[in-house]
């Protein structure tokens, strides 16, 4: 027969249905209750037993002030470190800086598929205004470097100026720096890439680093400081990032190096002589006393001339699925001739920032950065002011045309007239 504790076989406690473990009956005594508790009562205590939990209670609140201190001056320190970053990006850096680059990629795919790039549809009324200014805003003569002749298309039909390519700077007349506007693909007809070209024969090539990646102590400055900036053409930025692994490299400057040089790396590498190659690095390259800088960022998207077999393995151009996201992406090339093409794009996939470099006629060509506030291309108009030239956004992203004559947060690279 059942008593008032229980069930007959129960031994007076009922069990939770949730599995979690026994229940005390209504009779029980305070003292079974106190012996389920991991602590004791205070009543319970000797003087020094208190005093004991006094100091512990202390100390363990203490710790949690300090990590919370610790990640809230963290974090206070990322936004508000020098540069034009946004807050977006700074929080973005900083948690890939504390292991949690994962969190940052889900999150990222999240907001795509939340917001994915339109599909259909026609440039704004801006964009189109940009792709029909042909005219030079600088008199040249085309005797040394001739303008290029237009690009084809990726879309058909052509829209007025599309792929015809007009002057971004000059130096002692030439169009040394020329670029074009073209739409990426059929499918994504409002949005815009831009591809420059650099002569080769006609520009010096600078690698800068950034004051945060790599971050360190180079003698080269984090910026184009004023009194460095006369003859400057152009500025474009760095790949991912090397403090991290993300760039699957390293990075060499003026004989201190971040990282780790790769072998079979894809990898900018800079010259004595102001002159640029890009190719893989211990193959098409390697470490001589003429080398002044190397810039790495995982492989060569284009090689031979052709896009890779592999372009399509996700694992090889960025985080999960991150590879096949149109987003904002940046690379740089090299002509048969040892020009410069270099791509920035609004909606590109890792395959179409390939055919994009290898249409405008890169042999080699790598990936740089990618997603809103990295990729940049800015021209410089020495016009007004030969010493303080005024740059210009080939495309409209995050950071200002100012980005560069600021401390900049990441490596970029600047370009002069020899």
């Amino acid at each position: 027969m059942a008593d008032s504790a229980g069930q007959p076989g129960d031994d007076g406690v009922r069990g939770d249905r949730s599995g979690r473990g026994a229940v005390p009956p209504s009779g029980a005594t305070a003292v079974g209750r106190r012996r389920r508790l991991p602590w004791k009562a205070r009543s319970d205590l000797t003087a020094h037993q208190l005093k004991r939990r006094k100091l512990a209670t202390r100390g363990a609140l203490a710790a949690c002030l300090l990590c919370v201190g610790a990640v809230g001056y963290s974090v206070g320190e990322a936004l508000t470190y020098p540069g034009d970053d946004s807050t977006a990006a700074r929080l973005a850096g900083w948690a890939r800086e504390h292991e949690m680059g994962v969190v940052v990629d889900k999150l990222e795919n999240l907001q795509y598929r939340i917001d994915p790039p339109e599909v259909g549809g026609s440039l704004p009324s801006a964009a189109l205004a940009r792709m029909r200014a042909t005219a030079p805003p600088v008199p040249v003569h085309h005797q040394n470097v001739p303008l290029r002749a237009p690009m084809r298309p990726l879309v058909s039909p052509g829209l007025p100026g599309e792929g015809v390519w007009r002057v971004l700077s000059a130096a002692h007349g030439d169009p040394v720096v020329q670029g074009t506007y073209v739409r990426p693909d059929a499918d994504h007809t409002s949005y815009q890439a831009a591809i420059a070209w650099i002569s080769g024969k006609k520009a010096r090539f600078e690698l800068h680093p950034g004051v945060r990646e790599p971050g360190g102590t180079f003698s080269v400055p984090p910026n184009v400081p004023e009194g460095r900036r006369t003859g400057l053409l152009a500025t474009w930025n760095g790949g991912f990032k090397v403090t991290d692994g993300g760039s699957r490299g390293g990075f060499y400057l003026g004989g201190e190096t971040a990282g780790e040089l790769r072998d079979g790396a894809a990898s900018e590498v800079f010259y004595k002589d102001g002159s640029i190659r890009i190719g893989q690095w211990g193959r098409d390259m390697r470490m001589t006393p003429d080398v002044v800088g190397v810039r790495q960022c995982l492989d060569l998207m284009v090689d031979g001339g052709k896009v890779v077999p592999d372009i399509d393995v996700d694992s090889k151009w960025g985080a999960t699925d991150q590879s096949r996201m149109f987003v904002e992406r940046s690379g740089v090339g090299v002509t048969a001739q040892g020009d410069v093409v270099m791509v920035v794009g609004q909606a590109l996939t890792a395959r179409t920032l390939a055919e994009l470099m290898q249409h405008a006629g890169a042999v080699r060509a790598m990936p740089l950065d990618m997603n809103r506030a990295w990729p940049s291309f800015m021209s410089y108009d020495p016009t007004k002011n030969p010493a303080n030239p005024e740059p210009t956004n080939i495309l409209d992203f995050d950071n200002p045309p100012e980005r560069y004559y600021n401390q900049a947060t990441r490596d970029f690279v600047a370009v002069y007239a020899k």
